[in-house]
């Protein structure tokens, strides 16, 4: 049917369950200036078809399809009924019926939208949500206060000896270790959202923090503390916790497993009594191989027995003095198996106290078989803003000479230690969200503050953290108590420190980081996915060899490489299939993906091969979009040349399942001949008006189409 269509235009709309909306009267308009399609055809009473558009319009005016329907309006008139599984779509058909429903005004001001959304900013419930404490304050009891007691002391006494040793990790003065573990509690409490996450310094955050200053000094490292928390409190507010997202399962395993082994190697040359300058991985074997002969008896014995000791005291805890399904216990056994815990969590600071005693017994009598800590600046620390010049020798630092030297660790730090608390999180969870941007807010707040106090940069410890929730702490108010235990130490015990062997803080430290060596997932990611061990064997040998934060960067790179890969070469299933009821055989071809550039072209070569080789007799090719939910120009582009080659050779294509938006950019580009449907009554309507066997039919011959639904 040719001509020019001058009747007004109107369209219904009708809800899933069935009842029909109100008409949706659009503007009357001339439709001049349309040509109605040469596909257009119409047979005395019957419908009136676009396989285009799968658009179909039967005599009375009944609508059949999941389509657009075109009336005229003396049709409309006498609507006598409708098919209540019928879904209008929202999108243009073929030009025919313009959407000009009417739109809200948006004429408002742009003060009136930015005071609106302020407004909608200062909600209480949000307030909540950003100040945790506010939620959970007022719920607060005396046995909440208890347990946070408790657990806070507990957790007080583990800080203690880790601060002092992971100061050593990072290269600096002990009391910096110190000055990291009391401010940071403080502020956790008020905007932290995970109880048990006791915020201070952790073996990561030191030995990042050692590559990255580079020996320059403490102020570089109290620098790199508030640049850190200014990199996370910015990713919170711009809610950039997707790029977490970036750093796979495996890359963090490569990661995590390469630092605990680089921590540990910095420890072995205490435990030997060993002192020489470097590092990192390999500056440090070779300096142990070098001044093997230098070795001190007294500090290697010492150190491998508080290794020792500290293994076997983490295991006394799991030693069943109760059986779980004991219901009646004597109060005995009950008290041993506290004890027995108490001495397992509290075993760092055990071993600490009593190689300190041991090495203070020998120094009575003007004995020194070990290398002791040494001085320990005693009181608490100024409150000052950080350093934004320091002098190294005759050279003078400005802010941007700092910032420089610390490069791409100022991104790096930050990224690592949210990774890391936010992993704490996940584990004592219990199944409940993280809100991954209050995390974010929070650490990056606990970094600004800690900076004012001389600190390093801090993040939340998996080893505390466990040792926090297994001593029952109920809210974030625990960090309180194990901020005055901090306290206290600095401002009263500062003087004993100076006993503290070194063999001993190494052998804390390498008796925790040991077991950050991730050797167990190994299995289970070959048994998932072997390919996913590439990464992770990638970023643990860079990160050995090179940097940790290139090893990670290097990582996050292959991993991207894979995805990329994947998108240029989706995975495309062909087989033949047989239409319902027609009886049509066809080729089915469906891509697993959307189609983006990287992967238009291989996706029409395989398409087009197969529509050569597997179709013979000019079968009829559907390929099923059901899977592709977006597409770009350079994919649109190809899709042309597509549908051109298949024109070229007089072998149908239809587009099966296709989503309206992607119709449109499909359109865009004009290709030849597009025809595309989203019902399966429809697509074997088309299939058989263009299979060979029955090429002269005419879809006009059906005069009911039901569709139950859009897949």
């Amino acid at each position: 049917m040719t001509g020019r269509l001058h009747s007004a235009m109107t369209k219904y709309r009708l809800s899933e369950d069935g009842d029909a909306d109100k008409p949706v009267h659009f503007l009357q308009r001339n439709f001049d200036s349309l040509q109605v399609d040469e596909q257009m055809s119409t047979r005395g009473g019957d419908p009136a078809v676009d396989p285009r558009s799968c658009s179909f319009s039967t005599s009375g005016c009944e609508i059949t399809t999941g389509c657009y329907v075109k009336h005229s309006a003396e049709c409309l008139s006498s609507l006598p009924n409708v098919n209540r599984n019928f879904i209008s779509d929202n999108r243009l058909s073929n030009g025919f019926i313009a959407d000009v429903s009417k739109k809200k005004d948006n004429g408002t001001s742009l003060a009136v939208q930015l005071t609106k959304r302020a407004r909608k900013g200062c909600t209480p419930k949000l307030l909540r949500k950003r100040i945790p404490i506010l939620e959970w304050l007022p719920n607060y009891h005396l046995p909440d206060a208890i347990s946070d007691l408790i657990a806070g002391v507990t957790v007080g006494l583990t800080v203690i000896p880790q601060a002092i040793a992971y100061a050593n990790v990072a290269g600096l003065p002990p009391q910096y270790g110190l000055y990291s573990s009391f401010m940071a509690c403080f502020v956790y409490t008020i905007f932290g959202s995970c109880k048990d996450s006791p915020i201070g310094p952790t073996a990561i955050a030191a030995i990042l923090t050692r590559e990255n200053i580079h020996d320059l000094g403490p102020e570089f490292a109290v620098l790199l503390c508030f640049l850190s928390g200014c990199v996370e409190l910015l990713m919170g507010i711009l809610q950039l916790g997707f790029l977490i997202d970036f750093i796979s399962g495996p890359v963090a395993v490569g990661f995590t497993s390469a630092a605990a082994i680089i921590i540990a190697t910095t420890q072995i040359k205490d435990i030997l009594g060993l002192d020489f300058p470097g590092g990192k991985f390999l500056h440090v074997w070779q300096g142990i191989f070098e001044h093997i002969g230098e070795t001190r008896l007294w500090d290697s014995i010492l150190g491998l027995s508080c290794i020792i000791i500290l293994l076997v005291l983490r295991k006394i805890k799991e030693i069943q003095i109760i059986r779980k399904d004991e219901k009646d216990t004597s109060q005995f056994r009950r008290l041993l198996a506290k004890i027995l815990w108490f001495i397992s969590t509290g075993r760092n600071i055990i071993v600490v106290v009593a190689s300190a005693a041991l090495a203070y017994s020998f120094e009575i009598h003007q004995q020194s078989p070990f290398i002791l800590t040494g001085h320990v600046k005693p009181g608490l620390p100024n409150v000052t803003l950080p350093p934004f010049e320091a002098t190294v020798g005759n050279s003078t630092y400005k802010f941007i000479d700092m910032a420089t030297s610390m490069g791409s660790g100022i991104f790096v730090v930050p990224l690592l230690c949210i990774l890391e608390n936010i992993a704490l999180a996940k584990v004592f969870s219990e199944g409940k969200p993280v809100d991954a941007t209050q995390e974010m807010l929070a650490i990056g707040l606990c970094n600004i503050a800690s900076s004012f106090v001389s600190s390093m940069p801090v993040s939340g410890a998996l080893s505390r953290g466990a040792v926090n929730n297994a001593s029952g702490v109920r809210t974030t108010l625990g960090g309180i108590y194990t901020g005055i235990i901090v306290l206290l130490s600095l401002q009263f015990f500062t003087p004993y420190f100076f006993y503290i062997p070194k063999a001993s803080l190494a052998a804390v430290i390498i008796a925790a980081v040991i077991f950050m060596v991730e050797l167990h997932v190994i299995k289970p990611i070959w048994r998932t996915k072997k390919i996913d061990i590439i990464p992770a064997v990638v970023t643990f040998i860079s990160c050995l060899l090179i940097r940790l934060e290139l090893g990670i960067f290097i990582g996050i790179s292959i991993n991207l490489i894979f995805l990329l890969y994947a998108s240029a070469r989706p995975s495309v299933h062909v087989n033949r299939a047989i239409s319902i009821p027609g009886g049509v055989e066809y080729l089915a071809i469906m891509p697993d993906r959307s189609l983006v550039f990287p992967s238009v072209e291989y996706v029409r070569g395989v398409v087009s091969k197969a529509g050569i080789k597997q179709a013979p007799s000019r079968m009829p090719v559907v390929l099923d979009a059901t899977h592709i939910q977006g597409a770009d120009f350079t994919a649109a582009r190809g899709i042309k040349s597509l549908i051109d080659d298949f024109y070229a050779r007089g072998q149908p294509l239809i587009f099966y399942n296709l989503k309206p938006s992607i119709v449109e950019i499909f359109r865009g580009v004009q290709p030849k001949e597009f025809k595309s449907c989203r019902c399966p009554a429809v697509l074997d309507v088309m299939l058989q008006q263009v299979a060979p066997t029955n090429g002269d039919a005419k879809i006009a011959s059906i005069t009911d189409i039901y569709c139950d639904g859009k897949k």
